[in-house]
Parts: C-alpha cells; structure tokens; sequence
C-alpha cells in the first residue's frame, strides 16, 4: 500500500466538520504542508486488570475548502501503521487521497503495535526469509514469548476501540472510514462496536469481519477463476494457454515432490532452491500487489510443468527477498499477535499449542469436497491456524462487537485479480447493507484504488463522496485496466546462433528485465536467470544491464530508462548484444516497443 496550518486553524477545521466541542488532543505541526500531530494515551487493558498505556500517534491534515466531515484513513496488515502508510506529507498520496475525499478533514493514526505506537519488533519473524509455514509458525511462537503476556492486548477488537478513542479525543461525533485491505475487517470492526458514530464507509480489498479463513478457504476456492479472469482475451496466450489448470496441476504435483533446482542468486554465486506447493501458493498469492511477478508467472509455472524450472525457482527466491520489512514499515510481530488472537481455529482459546495439531487433523479430514477448490487438503496449510498453531494461549476466537452493523452509505472496492481478498468478499459485505454499492475493476490486483491506473475507482468514490454518482448497486468498469508491465510468453531455453533468433532472444530479455525492475524498491540489484546484473537508478527512472542473460549464451548490456509510466510502461534505450549463442551487436529501444540496430552486420528491426 504507499510508504511514502498552525493549530488554530486545524481546530477550527474539526470544529466545522464535526459540530463538537473542543478536541481532548493537543496537536502541533509536525509536517510540511499543515500536517498536525498529537498523541492520545490508551489503556492496554481496557478491563484494567493489567496496568499501563499506549500512545497511539495521530497526523491530522484538515479539510482543503468548505469542510465536509472527517475520514478516518485505516491501512492493512495487520501490522501496517496508518500514519506511515498514508504520509499525509505534501505529495502523490495526499494529492490522491483529497481527490477522492474532497471536504474532508483526513486523519491517521498508528495503530497499538505499529510505526510510533509502541512499535512491536520481533527481529527473527522480521527478517527470516522463508516460505516455510512451520518455520513462521515456530518464529511466532518466539515472537509471542518476546511480546509477554501483553500479547493478548492486540486483536481486531482493541485496534477499534482504540479507533474510537481517538474520536473521541478529537471532539468529534461520527467519523467516515476509508480502509484497505485488513483496513476494511478493522472498519467493519468499528461499525459493529460503535455503530452510531459511522457516518459512511469505504472498504477496499475486502476482509470480512469474521475472516481470514483458519484454512484460507475462500482464497483457494476463488484463485481459478480469478486467474482465469486475469489472462482473459488471449492475454496469456504467448506463455500458456491455460494458466489456472497450469496453477492447479503443478501446485499439486510440487507438493508431494517439491520443486528443486539451481539459480543465480542476487550476490552473484549459484544458489540451490526447493519449493513445495504451499510455498508455490503463497508466491503466487503475491502477484496481485507485485506487477513484474505477475507479468513472469504464466510463463515460469507453465516452464516448470513440462519441466524446466529455473525460472519459477528464480521468481520464488525474488518474491521472498521481496517480503523483508522493516518492522516500522510493516510489523509482523503485531500481525501475528493480531491474526492469532482473531482467528476462528478448530480449538478452544485455552487450548496448548501441544494439542492444537490434532483439531486441525480433524477438522481438514472433515472438509466437504472442494472446500479447499481443486487443491488437496495440504493446502489448507496457508491458512493462519498452521502460522497460529504454537502461540500461547489463549489464541483465537477473539470477539468484534456486537453489532448490528449500521444501517449507512457503504462502497466496496475490490480487484479482478485481487487474489488475497477475491471479489466474492466484497459481494458477500456489500450485502449486508441496505445502502451498500460495489464496484469491480477488472484487471487490477490488491489494494485497488492505489493501483488502479484508469481512474475508475478513484473517480467512482469521488463521485459518491461529491452525491454525484450514478450507478447500479453492484457494478463494473467498463475498461480492464491493462497490465504495467506486458505478460511475458515462453522462457526462451536454446537459441539458433541468427540474427532473428537472437533479436527475439534480446525482446524477451528486455521484457523481462523491465518487470523484474519494477518490481525492486530504489536503488537494488537482481541477477539475471543465467547471470549478469540489473542494478536500478537511485532517480526511479533507469536501470542498467550488465552482460544480464535470460537465455543461455545470450548477454544484454545497457542503459534502459523510463519513457511513460504505464500500463503498459515504455522505455528508450541502447544495449550491447554479446554472448556464445549470440550474434553480437548493438540494438536501440525506442518507446513504441521497437528495437532496432545491427546484429553481426546485418541490419534488423522488430518489436518486444
């Protein structure tokens, strides 16, 4: 999601908007651009059986013209701070979010456990790279012993009263609620505790309040349509002709023998690598917020199915380095104890990790048939009662509010292709109010309105905030938005030492290069499948190739840079063609996708 005025007047902004008395919270510029902050300090048990506070940091940016009312902007995770998340600094998320929300006063706050809210930090769970659930499974279990018996003091329940008791402190009577992703099972949360204090709710990428599934059964029912969905009108053609069968037979295959095989790791040396089938699932799982990884996948998972694996193993070890944080970004010691203490398992609270194996036996071999979709039961291993199952008790099952949800003006966003929250979620909450509308955007992934590149969501809630919007109750934009980055087709594996040979070998290169730079963050490096080096620009716009191989025998060279900012992205460059399988010579990129030059004298052009 993004990682990226003097006190009088932002009172008075409150005071217009909300109609209360005078807010509890002192705030002081902290920022450019007349963002405020303050603290508000929060019991850490709110029974008051066990002492001590939280302070909970809040940014506050009032309303740019006449004041409409206040949005409470709420990130996911768990573990991701809103403040941190949303920078409501002067740039691309603020201008963003005041498109969508004209009039309103915007407010972010920390979360207990998150960014400048008494951060939790648990270095091994934070920095282990691994795709393994037991090994995640064994690093909560440390992480809860690190936490203490404070531990306990951070479900969804706490965030919302947590939620409400910055309202309050800010003099203000009912809120709006923009969340994403995780953000939206915390809004659905707050409305259910505190329903008279909701003006309007806004949920993109949406979590249910009674989910994650201990098993993560509606994600695995959804992901073969929803990849379906995503390679629509051939757009997969070049790689696969049938992605979700691809998907579903290797899955299975590689969990009962995994995937092994050799690369170029990021420092150069060859690295062995396995990947079984729930590893290869929760990969896949992250190409709904990783555009590079989803442009490769359709063609590495059908190369490993006919048995040329390099590719998907290669994809495997990015996406895990790719999933290292810093605790202040993203804390998965507060995400664990947060999913641990909600979640819905086959155990009683107080029930010993010891036992905890046993129920989850029972209650998988008790499954219906397709409960899992057309995996095997191995899959319900990406589900959080596996991650939860050695947390100290008492873990799951903790309660929301008793609602009833209020009766209120509700949209729900959700993604084509979002794979992690898949669009029967918001079907289903979008259901549940009478006021409710949906919208789906066809084409775009997690976290919709930040990587929707059409407008369309983004003008959709503008147009609702503003009273303006004319739509069905459950609706579609009329436009799939397109890749960022082009589906790659077949990996190439030997190439016939020609011109035009070579000329294809060098696109398909150039393609890959380009998702595998969009996907890296500021200034870093990746190998290529057969060796060299990309190492992107500290300025977001270049990156350079050094001898970066994709096929066997076939080296790149060069500078690329950003022409346009897609979907689809261009580019311009020129790049030096070397290597054993290779007609050397020189090649220029040009923005329409055309590569031209000289291949070992002979003049040649094409596109990529």
């Amino acid at each position: 999601m993004g990682r990226r005025l003097l006190l009088a007047l932002v009172a008075a902004g409150f005071l217009a908007a909300a109609g209360q008395a005078r807010a509890a919270i002192a705030l002081t510029p902290c920022r450019t651009g007349g963002v405020e902050c303050g603290t508000v300090n929060v019991p850490l048990d709110r029974s008051g059986a066990t002492p001590g506070t939280i302070p909970l940091h809040v940014e506050v940016l009032p309303a740019d013209g006449t004041a409409r009312g206040v949005m409470f902007l709420v990130a996911g995770g768990p573990g991701q701070g809103s403040a941190g998340s949303f920078d409501l600094a002067p740039g691309f998320n603020r201008d963003l979010i005041r498109y969508m929300f004209p009039g309103y006063t915007l407010v972010a706050f920390d979360n207990r456990g998150t960014g400048q809210s008494g951060l939790i930090d648990c270095p091994g769970l934070q920095k282990t790279v691994t795709g393994s659930v037991d090994v995640e499974a064994r690093l909560a279990a440390d992480c809860a012993n690190i936490i203490g018996p404070q531990r306990v003091f951070y479900s969804t329940r706490d965030h919302a009263d947590d939620t409400d008791a910055v309202r309050a402190a800010l003099g203000v009577d009912k809120i709006a609620l923009y969340g994403v992703s995780y953000g939206t099972k915390l809004e659905l949360a707050y409305a259910l505790g505190y329903p008279t204090h909701v003006e309007r709710l806004i949920l993109d990428s949406v979590v249910p309040a009674q989910l994650p599934d201990p098993f993560d059964r509606n994600v695995l029912q959804e992901m073969p349509n929803t990849l379906r969905n995503f390679c629509a009108g051939g757009l997969c053609k070049a790689a696969t002709e049938d992605f979700a069968g691809d998907v579903v037979k290797l899955a299975n295959r590689i969990q009962a023998k995994p995937l092994k095989g050799t690369i170029v790791a990021v420092s150069g040396k060859t690295k062995r690598i396995s990947m079984n089938g729930e590893e290869f699932l929760s990969m896949l799982i992250d190409a709904d917020l990783t555009p590079g990884l989803a442009a490769e996948a359709p063609a590495a998972v059908h190369a490993a199915l006919v048995g040329y694996a390099r590719p998907l193993l290669r994809l495997y070890d990015r996406d895990l380095l790719a999933n290292v944080f810093p605790s202040e970004d993203l804390s998965f010691g507060l995400n664990a104890a947060t999913n641990c203490a909600d979640g819905r398992f086959p155990w009683d609270p107080s029930t010993p990790p010891s036992a905890r194996q046993a129920a989850i036996d029972q209650a998988v071999a008790a499954l219906p048939a397709g409960s899992l979709g057309p995996f095997g039961p191995w899959a319900a291993r990406i589900g959080t009662a596996f991650f939860c199952e050695q947390w100290p008790s008492p873990a799951g099952n903790s309660p929301l509010g008793p609602g009833p949800l209020p009766n209120v003006p509700m949209i729900a966003i959700d993604g084509g292709f979002d794979l992690r929250t898949p669009v029967a979620n918001a079907v289903s909450v979008e259901r549940q109010f009478p006021q409710g509308k949906l919208l789906i955007v066809p084409g775009v992934g997690h976290s919709v309105t930040g990587t929707d590149f059409s407008g369309c969501s983004q003008n959709y809630v503008r147009s609702w905030i503003l009273g303006t919007l004319s739509a069905p109750k459950e609706a579609q934009c009329a436009q799939r938005v397109p890749p960022l980055v082009k589906i790659l087709g077949a990996f190439p594996r030997r190439i016939a030492r020609t011109p035009g040979a070579t000329l294809a070998a060098v696109g398909k290169t150039l393609r890959e290069a380009q998702a595998t730079w969009i996907d890296l963050f500021g200034p870093s490096s990746e190998r290529g499948l057969y060796g060299g080096k990309l190492t992107a620009s500290k300025n977001g716009k270049t990156f350079t190739l050094t001898r970066y191989s994709l096929a066997p025998g076939v080296s790149v060279s060069g500078k690329i840079t950003l022409v346009a900012f897609g979907p689809p992205s261009t580019y311009r460059g020129t790049v030096r063609i070397a290597g054993s399988a290779a007609v050397g010579g020189t090649l220029t990129i040009a923005k329409t996708g055309k590569i031209s030059g000289t291949l070992g004298g002979h003049r040649i052009s094409g596109r990529y």
